[in-house]
């Protein structure tokens, strides 16, 4: 694969009272351990993160899709739900993506949101490492 792009973070602290930023904006995030994972939720956290690229991703794929259909999918709303849990083998993750498109009939985004799913950078790195379920609002 040749990058068309490449993005680097840096963290200092970890989860619990740490750092995160890019290091090409200046920006850093202080982080700290959800309350589900027993912290105070008062920063942000990695599942945040995920949920805020993987949301904007799939939008983008579905866009796309929509555009190589002729379809107009400028309304399209993508929602991403990220979860942390215990399951075998210590935590893991888990998504739920939920599309949107106000006006267009339900078999039409059925058809952009599992077109998109294997599109999407953020679907195919997830694939078979996560439960993603796909949703139509």
């Amino acid at each position: 694969m040749t990058n068309l792009y490449t993005t680097t973070a840096i963290s200092k602290g970890g989860r619990a009272g740490g750092k995160v930023a890019l290091t090409d904006t200046g920006l850093w995030y202080h982080t700290e351990h959800s309350k589900g994972l027993g912290g105070s939720g008062e920063g942000a956290n990695p599942e945040q993160f995920f949920a805020l690229g993987y949301a904007n991703c799939f939008n983008s794929a579905v866009l796309f899709v929509a555009s190589q259909k002729k379809i107009d999918a400028s309304a399209a709303i993508v929602t991403c739900e990220v979860g942390i849990g215990r399951g075998e083998g210590g935590l893991g993750l888990s998504a739920k993506l939920t599309l949107s498109i106000p006006g267009m009939d339900r078999a039409q985004v059925q058809d952009l949101l599992d077109a998109a799913h294997q599109v999407c950078p953020y679907s195919k790195a997830t694939r078979g490492n996560i439960p993603v379920e796909l949703i139509i609002a």
